[in-house]
């Protein structure tokens, strides 16, 4: 399980934030704080993995607060969910280490698709360190985890295409170790072989994925798909 602590200085904000992580498998919420204060108190005395947190609290900014942690030795990653939106925060929460920044007013879809992202890149991470040194493959896999898969709100889908079956198959395909068949896809996902086909055609022609080709001894070659960044 990821252990979730959620920031946040609106006592009920922080309980839908809480509900919201609540809903996504792997994820438990394991405290809450309303002050950088009362978050500091909670990363000093147990493990947290992921602090969800919000910019305007009372006694300082979250940025303040992720730079204080990093002073003392919290290394705690950090999704910032907040109202602030103007370009010099976003800028210095990517300087923090900030994994994703997601502006207030959001969707559940928003923050679980933040989420699916974080957890492949901690089981990413793991299997990475399984392996002693990271080759550049390796490290691609690392940074490669926290792209997001298309929401709901992606535009341009064929007609017959829907959303919840083409978020799917990418993340499935953005999880993977290596390039998947159309066959694996639809093992993965419980489609039918040629409907994951006709999805996989299309997110290749649309930039989503990479085909290649894994020739055998007979017959036509095989066509494989790799997730490519959005």
């Amino acid at each position: 399980m990821i252990d979730v602590l959620v920031v946040d200085d609106d006592f009920r904000v922080a309980e839908i934030n809480a509900q919201y992580v609540g809903k996504v498998p792997g994820f438990r919420v394991t405290a809450r704080a309303h002050t950088a204060a009362q978050a500091l108190a909670t990363v000093a005395r147990e493990p947290v993995d992921l602090v969800l947190l919000d910019h305007y609290l009372p006694d300082r900014t979250g940025l303040e607060l992720v730079q204080r942690m990093r002073e003392l030795g919290h290394d705690c990653d950090v999704i910032m969910i907040t109202a602030a939106g103007d370009v010099e925060t976003v800028r210095a929460a990517m300087r923090l280490g900030a994994l994703h920044y997601l502006v207030k007013p959001f969707t559940f879809a928003a923050l679980r698709t933040r989420l699916d992202s974080y957890a492949a890149l901690h089981r990413t991470v793991e299997r990475v360190e399984g392996q002693g040194v990271a080759g550049q493959e390796q490290v691609d896999r690392i940074f490669g985890a926290l792209r997001t898969t298309p929401t709901a709100s992606s535009p341009g889908l064929p007609s017959g295409h829907s959303e919840p079956t083409t978020d799917l198959i990418c993340k499935v395909l953005h999880e993977a170790e290596h390039p998947l068949s159309a066959h694996e896809v639809a093992a993965q996902t419980g489609l039918s072989r040629s409907t994951a086909q006709r999805y996989l055609r299309h997110l290749e022609q649309a930039g989503r994925l990479r085909l290649t080709l894994k020739y055998g001894d007979t017959g036509r070659p095989e066509h494989r798909y790799a997730w490519v960044a959005p």
